[in-house]
Formats: structure tokens, C-alpha cells, sequence
């Protein structure tokens, strides 16, 4: 018989614990993300994959937000965050300092997911953009590449918190200690 694992099975560590964690060299930005519950994914998702820091651009929702709340179910606690207004002056300051600029979306010279490589010494930029129109033009014109995950039924996309987690378990496999 199957039983599902208690909390104190799953030995979970605090959200102290979690700040002195490593985290990954990776950074996720979300480009004027115009729903609060996928903002709330994304810190929550954040926290499982032992991202680096958030950085919340543009109209995008910020802590404390109830719909935020609803979704990160305490995240926004544990997970380090910022909001920027000017996304693409944040994004020139971390490659300055070494981070790849990652565009997700799909353009005429997206990577496949499943081809992109990463390497655990790679310091990353994951951008994700708007449910309707994107990442802005601006961004794609200084990422260093564009991730698309491939998708084969009738849809033309993915919801933006779907794709980040897909994106983020990538590069937490590849980047892991």
C-alpha cells in the first residue's frame, strides 16, 4: 500500500535554515507578469529549486499581495526578492558581474530546452515575460540566448508559471552542487 508522507517525514528545513542554504547561481526575472498568482508560483517554485533571488520587474505584483500569499504559501519568506523598475539597467548590471541573460519565449532563434546547456559554474538569468506580449524587445535585444520549451498540441504557449517551473527544474538539474 501507498501512504503519503507526513510533514515530519519529508523533514523539511525552516525558513532560517533555508537563508543560510547555497543557493544556485541562478537568478529569475519576471518582465511585467500581469498576475499575482503567478507571481506567487514563482517564489514558491523558487524555493524548491534553491534559487538565488527573484527579481520582480515593471507592474509586476510584489509581497505583500493576497494573491501572492494564496499561491506562495509562505515563500515569500524564505525566497530573497527586488523590484525594478528599469528591468533592462538590472539586467546590463548582472552581466557586468558575470550572469548569461536567458530570455524565455519564443523567437526565431530559441534553444530547445532539452538543448541548452548549463554548467554548474554558470552564473544565469532566467527572464519571463508577460502572458500576453512577452519579453519585452528590449530584453531579447540583450540576452545572451533564448530558451522555448517545445510543446506539440494546439496551444501556442504555456502559462508563464508552468513554463517557469519546467525552465527551473532544468537548470536546478544541471546546476545543482
Amino acid at each position: 500500500m501507498i501512504e503519503r508522507l507526513s510533514l515530519d517525514q519529508l523533514h523539511r528545513v525552516s525558513v532560517e535554515e533555508f537563508r543560510t542554504l547555497p543557493k544556485l547561481p541562478l537568478i529569475v526575472c519576471l518582465d511585467n507578469i500581469r498576475s499575482a498568482m503567478n507571481v506567487g508560483s514563482f517564489f514558491r517554485t523558487a524555493d524548491a529549486f534553491l534559487v538565488e533571488r527573484l527579481i520582480l520587474g515593471g507592474f509586476t505584483a510584489t509581497p505583500p499581495h493576497k494573491e501572492i500569499t494564496k499561491t506562495a504559501i509562505g515563500a515569500t519568506e524564505s525566497v530573497e526578492w527586488v523590484h525594478e523598475e528599469d528591468i533592462v539597467l538590472s539586467l546590463l548590471t548582472l552581466k557586468e558581474m558575470g550572469y548569461q541573460i536567458a530570455a524565455v519565449e519564443q523567437t526565431t532563434n530559441s534553444i530547445p530546452l532539452q538543448e541548452v546547456k548549463i554548467h554548474g559554474g554558470d552564473k544565469l538569468v532566467l527572464v519571463f515575460g508577460n502572458e500576453v506580449s512577452g519579453v519585452q524587445d528590449d530584453i531579447l535585444g540583450i540576452a545572451d540566448f533564448v530558451i522555448e520549451v517545445p510543446q506539440f498540441g494546439t496551444k501556442h504557449s504555456l502559462n508563464v508559471a508552468v513554463c517557469g517551473g519546467i525552465v527551473m527544474w532544468h537548470c536546478f538539474q544541471s546546476m545543482r552542487f
